[in-house]
């Protein structure tokens, strides 16, 4: 079965950063032979309107499995990353979260540690909240060799969904 991925970041804050784990990931032989694919056109959304950008975020999670939250230093105060965090709860998706602060930019610079403290992104099925930092595992791509683990950690999060599924399923 072919899964897709999503990776959420702050567009305007941390391209740099987020292109080189994404295109690091995107080149490893496993990634293919497990069936992963990206959805892609980050760039369409530089000019967009909330509607549009949201509608964007919405079209690229169908089919997803897992998102990637890549971690700046402003994400954790972006609507659009909160946004796609809530919607790939909602979907059930498994997520993961890495920490881009310590990636030199093209300048050589590295910039402060973000936040995963995106607040409530939604309600447990016993109607309590539910944190993203406290629910899924975060990295620091550097300090964790991220260049290495990523694939190990998107396996991770599609574990945890495929055992959700099936606690589900004998209950």
């Amino acid at each position: 079965m072919s899964q897709r991925i999503f990776f959420s970041f702050h567009f305007d804050n941390e391209p740099w950063r987020a292109n080189l784990v994404i295109s690091s990931w995107e080149k490893k032989p496993e990634r293919e032979a497990r069936g992963y694919s990206i959805p892609a056109n980050y760039e369409r959304l530089k000019k967009g309107e909330d509607a549009e950008i949201k509608k964007w975020i919405d079209e690229q999670l169908e089919g997803t499995s897992v998102t990637v939250v890549l971690i700046g230093s402003e994400s954790f105060n972006r609507p659009y990353c909160k946004y796609a965090i809530e919607k790939s709860f909602e979907r059930g998706n498994g997520m993961v979260g890495i920490y881009l602060h310590k990636i030199k930019d093209k300048n050589g610079n590295v910039s402060p540690r973000g936040s995963n403290k995106f607040g409530v992104i939604g309600m447990d099925k016993n109607n309590n909240p539910v944190f993203f930092s406290f629910s899924y595992p975060t990295y620091d791509w550097v300090d964790d060799n991220g260049f290495l683990k990523l694939n190990d950690w998107i396996e991770e999060a599609t574990k945890k969904i495929e055992d959700k599924a099936l606690t589900a399923a004998v209950l």
